[in-house]
């Protein structure tokens, strides 16, 4: 472990966490935003630009350089209560500096204001819309990851066109909760705390069926699927999720990977201005799609 990342958990346990424990979705929104901007930083030259695309407002990150053939589906986490593109395109413009692609982030409706199914009706809609023609990857974190899963499981059901391959940085796959890490690492973890988690979640879901696979994409079936890409830290409470979600798959058929990282925290590769591991994750996954 680097200094920097026993530092950056330390940040995360004593001002993050605490912060993310406490009620107001308004706050946290401003909170995340603000704090992004600071903390997180574009490579030299990136390109951003806003349309939209399926009916729905998306966020494109470009690398000097960067193809336009394949792309980069990427969904941001959150909860799907907080979070953006903005919030979230530093970090795909790193990664498509490491991979000469470029990332369309869309900016799909968050909860409570747009309750279960929105979130899929907008991933769906932009899958729909680039797939006509472009080659795509899927992506994702946390909440984003789920929803990329969660999409994935409903190109297959519908029997559209596949994408390329899928990664997902600790993925939230399983909104019933029944992980054993949810309890196992609920002070481990140094940034989501267990309590709140249910609560963002009740305000996704609203009064619709939590195993139901479009919200838990555990559930899901992926047959068919093409290649995944998982990671996720040994003390996140979402480790669960990761590592029933990889067996889920290889027991469908679905060729994957999971690399579970030794007191990493939820979603490190944000960091990747300032952590080594950060960066390492990135170019390890920048490898993988290349091998696509």
């Amino acid at each position: 472990m680097s200094w920097r990342l026993a530092l950056l958990n330390r940040h995360l346990r004593w001002i993050e966490k605490p912060a993310l424990a406490r009620p107001g979705t308004g706050r946290l929104r401003r909170s995340f935003a603000v704090k992004s901007r600071l903390y997180f930083h574009a490579p030299w030259r990136s390109a951003f630009r806003r349309e939209t695309l399926g009916g729905v407002p998306v966020q494109w990150a470009r690398a000097r350089g960067a193809g336009a053939r394949p792309v980069i589906l990427y969904f941001h986490g959150g909860a799907y209560v907080f979070g953006s593109s903005t919030t979230h395109r530093a970090m795909l413009a790193r990664i498509s500096a490491l991979t000469g692609l470029a990332a369309c982030l869309p900016d799909y409706r968050l909860a409570p204001e747009h309750p279960f199914p929105a979130q899929i009706e907008d991933a769906l809609a932009c899958y729909r819309a680039l797939r006509i023609s472009h080659e795509v990857i899927l992506g994702g974190d946390s909440a984003g990851g789920g929803l990329a899963l969660a999409l994935m499981h409903e190109i297959l059901a519908q029997g559209i066109a596949s994408p390329l391959g899928l990664f997902a940085f600790s993925p939230l796959t399983d909104v019933t909760f029944s992980g054993a890490s949810i309890r196992e690492n609920a002070a481990r973890d140094a940034v989501l705390t267990a309590a709140r988690i249910g609560e963002w979640v009740a305000m996704f879901l609203g009064t619709q069926d939590p195993a139901d696979p479009r919200a838990s994409p555990l559930r899901g079936h992926f047959a068919g699927a093409p290649a995944v890409w998982l990671t996720v830290g040994d003390t996140e409470i979402l480790r669960d999720d990761a590592l029933r979600m990889q067996a889920r798959l290889e027991a469908q058929g679905v060729q994957s990977v999971l690399h579970v990282r030794p007191d990493h925290p939820h979603v490190w590769p944000m960091f990747h201005n300032i952590l080594p591991e950060a960066g390492a994750t990135l170019r390890d996954l920048a490898g993988w799609i290349r091998s696509l």
